[in-house]
């Protein structure tokens, strides 16, 4: 099974840039995708609708934030939120329970300029925390997403610059700790630990991307019993579209 995740910063304007053709390529059996700033009556579209099994979760402020999870294999259930309804109001995360497995799309609130969001961040990450990990009592679980954080400093080009800025704080770092300490792999990480220069996001400004100035951000995390089931966990870089590019795990079933 192939999954495949992208903040695409708009779902609409991604469309226009060819999100189809560039999805199709990668040929993912789930597809993960946030930051969508649409609800689906706002998007028309002929290969959106050829998914037979689509799970929005749009904000309910217009045209922020937004998870979609779109797939080829039926789901047993699926579920919107994580059961808490003060952060459940801005559509940052879907379940779909599989067979063997939960797929969980979540696009973590950012800290924003000044850590002016970080206590609500610290009030996320244990709530979030909290519900995968009640996931995983049930049966293993793959989340995935802009988790909004980069963990180490190989996760980004510059990381003395940065240790106040919004996703490497240490607040930030420490709770993406504590988040693999509640049982989950870095899937990435944990097949190419040496790996340099491989971020998912990039500012806009300043050239940062032709220059690769970017931050890993973007992950796909495991239960560890599914571990051994972990083909390969890529990053896209080549495919553009937005200011994050896809990721992709692929298990053997």
């Amino acid at each position: 099974m192939k999954l495949v995740s992208w903040n695409v910063n708009g779902i609409r304007a991604t469309l226009g840039k060819g999100l189809a053709e560039k999805m199709d390529a990668l040929a993912p059996d789930v597809l993960c995708l946030q930051e969508i700033k649409a609800r689906p009556e706002q998007v028309k579209d002929a290969w959106l609708d050829a998914w037979p099994y689509a799970l929005w979760n749009p904000a309910q402020r217009p045209g922020y934030s937004g998870v979609l999870l779109l797939s080829r294999v039926q789901p047993l259930s699926t579920s919107l939120g994580i059961g808490i309804p003060e952060h459940d109001t801005e559509g940052r995360v879907a379940t779909m329970e599989f067979e063997q497995f939960y797929v969980v799309g979540c696009y973590t609130p950012n800290s924003q300029n000044e850590l002016a969001r970080l206590p609500y961040r610290q009030q996320w990450d244990a709530a979030f925390r909290d519900y995968v990990a009640s996931l995983a009592a049930v049966k293993p679980v793959v989340f995935c997403g802009d988790l909004n954080v980069a963990h180490q400093e190989i996760d980004l080009a510059r990381p003395d610059a940065n240790h106040f800025s919004a996703g490497f704080s240490d607040e930030e770092r420490a709770g993406f700790s504590a988040l693999l300490e509640a049982g989950f792999c870095d899937t990435f990480r944990s097949l190419h630990p040496e790996a340099r220069d491989a971020y998912t996001w990039w500012s806009f400004r300043g050239g940062a991307r032709a220059r690769n100035v970017g931050w890993r951000i973007d992950y796909f995390c495991v239960s560890p019993s599914l571990m051994p089931q972990v083909q390969e966990a890529s990053i896209h870089a080549d495919i553009t579209g937005s200011d994050h590019c896809p990721i992709s795990l692929e298990l053997s079933l």
